[in-house]
């Protein structure tokens, strides 16, 4: 657990305003002068004093470093222990500060990565944001269980989030619970604990199928020399043109009820801006979008997605051009470090990393049909 952190209490919808705002602006700030903030240590005290019983909140981990206020240890609540200090801001907390935001689900201890951890932080990007979205949340042998029965035929959405050791047969069992009372058409599972990679090839060869997926990142500074006035910010509905036809050419031949299964992922789309802040970027060629790639900003991280391009349009810099841009955008809001996925048997992981982006770690996603 990082050392050299602080920590912030918050409810999901309170820090996604915080992300348009660029602070968090409690109402503490107002009546009292500052944030209420606590060490690793302390966290617990305010949750059961403020939020009872409560596990759907989430954990901004702050960096004191990149704070311009200052912060003052200061007495908390009478009933704290006593002699017990709390460190106080005085001042907004700047979203820029947060360099990861983390699911508080007591009495599971939370992973808090440091500042300088990129992989750390990367792995907090990519176990919170299935939480933080979920319609539903269970616990399970080494990690969670992410529901939405709305989009049930997405993977990400319906799937275990393991971050603990587990073996391969608690994998099964839990997936087999979990997804035959969900009603899911597959079984799947994230593993994102170090040293993960043994039970991944011992559900392959149980045979589920087994995807490798490699971590990389970024500094956002010094994008890529690319011509990026053709970049345009645009809604997510504007994608689903370019989305539905990029999926259609991926699964066919390979799901049943093609037509759903697209209609769920596009509506999928929909369930990220409420969580984090997402800027959907596109290329359009003759008034049609024909390139398109999505950042998605939470505090001081990043993440660069669903970056693609029609296959007539290809090979004329459209990819280069919204890297660059999805790059400034993440430095204008602050971020120090943006992140991806990149499957690792394929060609955009060499693309990526020709563009400065630096393998930090391994994560695996398996899957079968029920």
């Amino acid at each position: 657990m990082a050392a050299d952190v602080l920590l912030h209490l918050i409810e999901p919808a309170a820090w996604r305003a915080a992300l348009t705002d660029g602070a968090v602006r409690p109402p503490s700030l107002a009546s009292v002068g500052f944030v209420h903030l606590s060490t690793p240590e302390q966290v617990h005290l305010p949750a059961r004093a403020l939020f009872p019983g409560r596990r759907d909140l989430v954990l901004l981990v702050v960096d004191p470093a990149r704070l311009t206020d200052p912060v003052r240890f200061e007495p908390g609540r009478p009933e704290d222990p006593a002699g017990m200090l709390f460190p106080h801001l005085h001042g907004p907390l700047p979203t820029r500060a947060v360099v990861a935001v983390v699911p508080y689900r007591p009495p599971v201890p939370p992973v808090l990565p440091s500042p300088d951890d990129a992989l750390g932080r990367a792995l907090a990007h990519y176990t919170s944001l299935p939480v933080r979205r979920a319609v539903g949340v269970g616990d399970v042998p080494g990690g969670v269980a992410v529901l939405d029965p709305d989009v049930v035929a997405s993977y990400d959405n319906n799937r275990l989030v393991l971050t603990s050791p587990v073996d391969a047969a608690e994998v099964e069992a839990a997936a087999e619970d979990v997804g035959g009372n969900a009603g899911w058409p597959h079984r799947a599972a994230y593993l994102a604990w170090p040293g993960a990679e043994p039970v991944a090839l011992q559900l392959g060869r149980r045979g589920w199928a087994v995807e490798d997926l490699v971590l990389m990142g970024r500094s956002p500074a010094d994008p890529p020399r690319a011509a990026t006035d053709r970049v345009t910010v645009v809604t997510t509905e504007e994608l689903r043109d370019l989305r539905d036809r990029s999926w259609r050419r991926d699964l066919a031949g390979t799901v049943d009820r093609l037509d759903a299964v697209v209609e769920q992922l596009l509506r999928r789309e929909l369930l990220n801006d409420p969580v984090l802040a997402v800027t959907d970027l596109a290329v359009h060629e003759d008034g049609r979008v024909v390139a398109a790639a999505q950042l998605r900003v939470d505090g001081a991280t990043a993440a660069l997605e669903s970056v693609m391009t029609d296959p007539e349009a290809r090979g004329r810099g459209h990819a280069d051009a919204l890297l660059a841009r999805a790059l400034e955008l993440a430095g204008a809001a602050g971020c120090d470090l943006v992140v991806l996925e990149a499957t690792a048997d394929d060609w955009p992981r060499r693309w990526y990393a020709r563009r400065g982006f630096a393998e930090l770690g391994r994560t695996w996603s398996v899957s079968r049909s029920a």
